[in-house]
């Protein structure tokens, strides 16, 4: 059993996690005609709490169950996974992306997030502002703006051969290299 517990505890290869996170789209198409996105939970979760007479939310959100528990999962098999399987060693990241980051004090790699960022005491200054708030913000208008997320584009859309995915796909990626190499440097400049 230790075994199987150090196996689970270590970063899996591409060639395993990949095909595993590739296999959720036959298997929602196959078992209910459900297609795999994490955004539009959130949509669902706001028409089940809020009820307005706002037309975006007024459809009917219980056909869409499936979804809220499937993000719950996420939630809780996160929650065990940081609880009890956390690899012990410390994150393996680059030496190039390790000396642009120390340049800005960022070294502290025992967590999946830098601890320099992503505290409780950053959340109520400048640095938890752009990255928690505005970040948060433009994290949740981006994927309105896209008709979804990353997971629902390029695993679901691309699998479907949609070109809107594709093109969102593209322009996620593009951003996520202009937000890297460009304004990440702005920012840090700013903040730290």
């Amino acid at each position: 059993m230790n075994e199987l517990i150090d196996f689970i505890k270590q970063p899996w290869p591409w060639y395993v996690a990949g095909p595993l996170i590739g296999l959720t789209v036959p298997t929602l198409l196959i078992l209910g005609n459900k297609s795999f996105g994490i955004s539009s939970s959130l949509r669902h979760a706001c028409a089940a709490c809020f009820p307005a007479n706002i037309p975006f939310f007024k459809y009917n959100w219980k056909k869409e169950m499936w979804n809220i528990f499937f993000v719950i999962g996420i939630l809780i098999g996160g929650f065990i996974a940081a609880s009890f399987l956390q690899n012990p060693e410390e994150i393996s990241i680059a030496e190039s992306t390790r000396a642009d980051l120390s340049a800005f004090g960022i070294t502290d790699y025992s967590s999946l997030l830098p601890a320099q960022i992503f505290t409780w005491e950053n959340l109520f200054t400048g640095t938890g502002l752009v990255f928690f708030v505005i970040g948060g913000f433009m994290v949740g208008f981006g994927t309105r703006y896209a008709g979804g997320c990353t997971s629902g584009h390029a695993i679901m859309g691309l699998s479907n051969l949609q070109l809107p995915s594709l093109i969102a796909t593209i322009f996620f990626m593009v951003g996520g290299i202009v937000s890297t190499h460009f304004l990440l440097p702005v920012i840090f400049k700013f903040f730290f």
